[in-house]
């Protein structure tokens, strides 16, 4: 018996995705069954762990769309699994799926701060705010061995460097050592992403994620470390989690959150089909509805990647989406935009044979 690996379904224990669907730069995956393997658990995945030592750890960017021009990646791939991840398809450059794979094999770049100590060093390099954790998570669970991300934040702290985090790791907490200094100068700013609050659901979108109320804890402990905290409601999920807007923006600003921020589900290249293979299973009685309200906002179709409508889409839906955005956060005092990180600070460190340190 010969079943396509692109629409084989099967439920695998703490993930989300339900297939291996291959990459665009791949060829077509099937698997077959000749008895020749048993797997005594077939619905268990571990996770495998590779290194990549990187030429350079700074990524830059020109994209309208996005609040800065540079930003880090500790990692490739995320075990946190969310099945609506928009960083899925980015896994097609290593060979690998943007489904299961994206979630069990992940890339680990173990000379991250030594690359980047070397680019801040460098005489030509100009001081803005670099970001972390826009593509995968910097604090999902291999960081706790791995340690890149703190290995980074040591050194960005050493230049004194601004720098804003994005997160749904708890593990950040770890790390206020590091953060509560450098707030105190100015130099970051962190997000939280709470997607929804009932936590069956986050269970099955984000299998490996905090659950919304640890996530919630988490804002309190950096806010409570004087580290300004945004709550991202990220993503908004169109006849699923969009009744909730409200009630998050409430339960971060009672967690001591001082800004906010949206974004619409986007499903971009293998998302797409991945998002609709979970619908089908997790939520089939909304899944029309989901769909039909995401290709309202995108001419049709189930994304639309043009600069300044691929974030939050277009129509009397997602301007109602924005209104309510908006009048929660007035009530509420969160800001959507908040003072820029302080670039004045920054400098290098001496290093390991420079002149001065004979002195």
């Amino acid at each position: 018996m010969q079943t396509s690996e692109s629409t084989r379904i099967r439920t695998h224990k703490a993930r989300a995705a339900l297939s291996n669907v291959a990459g665009r730069f791949d060829l077509p995956r099937e698997a077959v069954a000749d008895d020749w393997f048993q797997d005594p658990d077939p619905t268990h995945i571990d996770t495998e762990i590779r290194q990549e030592m990187a030429r350079t750890i700074i990524s830059y960017n020109k994209s309208p769309d996005l609040p800065f021009d540079r930003s880090i990646n500790p990692y490739r791939g995320c075990e946190h699994g969310c099945i609506y991840c928009f960083a899925r398809p980015t896994h097609a450059y290593l060979g690998l799926s943007a489904g299961l794979d994206f979630e069990t094999k992940l890339v680990a770049r173990p000379n991250a701060a030594d690359r980047l100590r070397h680019e801040l060093g460098a005489k030509t390099y100009r001081v803005a705010p670099i970001a972390i954790g826009t593509n995968t998570d910097p604090y999902q669970p291999i960081e706790q061995g791995q340690q890149v991300t703190r290995a980074c934040l040591e050194v960005l702290s050493a230049f004194n460097h601004p720098v804003a985090l994005v997160t749904k790791g708890a593990m950040i907490e770890r790390d206020i050592g590091i953060l509560a200094p450098m707030a105190a100068k100015g130099l970051v700013r962190v997000g939280i992403s709470v997607t929804t609050l009932d936590p069956d659901l986050a269970r099955r979108m984000e299998p490996r994620a905090p659950t919304p109320t640890r996530r919630l804890a988490t804002i309190r402990r950096l806010s409570d470390a004087g580290i300004p905290v945004r709550i991202m409601v990220a993503p908004v999920v169109p006849g699923l989690t969009d009744h909730e807007i409200e009630a998050l923006l409430a339960a971060g600003s009672e967690a001591g959150a001082d800004a906010a921020s949206w974004i619409m589900l986007r499903l971009p290249r293998e998302v797409s089909e991945l998002w609709q293979q979970w619908l089908a299973e997790h939520e089939p009685g909304r899944a029309a509805k989901v769909m039909a309200r995401l290709r309202e906002m995108h001419g049709g179709r189930d994304y639309d990647p043009r600069w300044g409508l691929r974030m939050r889409g277009e129509g009397e839906y997602a301007r109602m989406i924005g209104h309510r955005f908006k009048s929660a956060c007035k009530r509420l005092g969160l800001l959507e935009k908040t003072a820029e990180l302080r670039r004045d600070l920054f400098t290098c460190p001496a290093q390991s044979g420079d002149q001065l340190s004979f002195f």
